[in-house]
């Protein structure tokens, strides 16, 4: 009898947060825990939804050093160039910049 005060067995109109052991080996899986390729493709797909040039030039220099230099100048400049009006990057670009700075250390 599973008990009452328990948040899993409550009524909330949410999905439980816990994972029964029989539902492991379908859940979602979180990003963390996709293989290296695959976490790298999803942070690349978002920098393409905005910022193509920047994904080609990555996929030129991916695996050299001057690839994670490349990424800290974008990272702490915010992409601003002398000629350019615009500074920054939206915050969703700016995290996958920063993880594929991470995850270019890793390889």
């Amino acid at each position: 009898m599973p008990d009452p005060k328990d948040s899993r067995f409550q009524e909330t109109g949410f999905p439980s947060l816990q994972w029964e052991e029989e539902d492991l080996p379908t859940r979602p899986m979180p990003l963390h825990e996709l293989p290296l390729q695959a976490r790298i493709d999803h942070e690349m797909a978002i920098l393409g939804a905005h910022h193509m040039r920047i994904v080609q030039a990555l996929e030129k220099f991916w695996g050299h050093r001057d690839c994670v230099e490349y990424l800290q100048t974008l990272i702490l400049s915010g992409g601003y160039k002398e000629n350019q009006n615009r500074v920054g990057f939206k915050a969703e670009v700016l995290s996958a910049l920063i993880n594929l700075a991470a995850l270019h250390r890793i390889e």
